[in-house]
């Protein structure tokens, strides 16, 4: 367990997948949360769990966070109602798979507007109240296709490369107002995304896995836990793979 107690945790992405064990995770721990994602109705459900089991606050917010006027009016509402936003994760994330040469603009476009441009945009929001605050926690959801690349994912590749340089540049920039930002680079993990992939890819992805198994929300979501604890508050400016040793 996790001391998250008294926090302030805003979460996008939410819905499903790693973002929701990550919710669940954060309010086991004491954390109150704040879900964002562009579906309402699956948000809820996702708090209903939280209510359920966990004392602590919750709210959902429905918005698309490639919109950068709607994050900005949303991290300013919780910062009113709340005082503060000590930990982002930043997980909301799309895939438009297709080789280069097939590929549309559109689908390029919307997958980095989506996966970078959204990240940028949550940043930006709570970046200066945690200045003032002299204390937050960034953890940003990468992938290694990222660091590794995978032959039709251009777009969802060269989007979570993108997050890895916006993690290390922002690192540095805030470092000294005590504020730590994170990546952390998952691999093959069970989730609704990645159910999309075929048989093929999914034997290709699993032999080339030391530990033989894919990974599971829950193995991401503790090492969220632990980079928003106070355990982690020397650690900045990093990239974590948990990957089950993926060559």
């Amino acid at each position: 367990m996790y001391n998250l107690k008294n926090k302030t945790s805003v979460i996008t992405g939410a819905s499903r997948g790693i973002g929701k064990n990550i919710a669940l995770n954060f309010a086991k721990n004491g954390s109150d949360v704040y879900l964002i994602s562009r579906t309402l109705k699956d948000l809820n459900k996702v708090k209903s769990l939280i209510k359920n089991t966990c004392k602590v606050n919750v709210k959902c917010f429905a918005i698309d966070t490639s919109n950068l006027k709607s994050v900005q009016e949303t991290m300013n509402s919780i910062i009113l109602e709340t005082g503060k936003i000590d930990v982002l994760v930043n997980n909301a994330g799309i895939t438009k798979d297709n080789i280069l040469l097939k590929m549309s603009e559109n689908d390029w476009k919307e997958v980095i507007d989506i996966n970078l441009t959204g990240y940028f945009n949550t940043c930006k929001s709570v970046i200066k109240q945690m200045i003032k605050n002299k204390y937050g926690k960034i953890i940003n959801i990468s992938s290694i296709i990222g660091l590794k690349g995978n032959p039709g994912q251009t777009n969802y590749s060269a989007s979570k490369a993108g997050i890895i340089g916006l993690t290390n540049s922002l690192a540095k920039e805030v470092g000294s107002r005590n504020i730590t930002v994170n990546t952390i680079a998952p691999g093959y993990i069970e989730t609704d995304m990645t159910k999309k992939l075929d048989e093929n890819a999914k034997n290709n992805f699993l032999s080339k896995i030391p530990l033989k198994r894919f990974g599971t929300p829950q193995d991401i979501s503790n090492i969220v836990c632990f980079l928003a604890s106070d355990l982690s508050d020397y650690i900045t400016g990093q990239i974590i793979n948990v990957d089950g040793g993926i060559d």
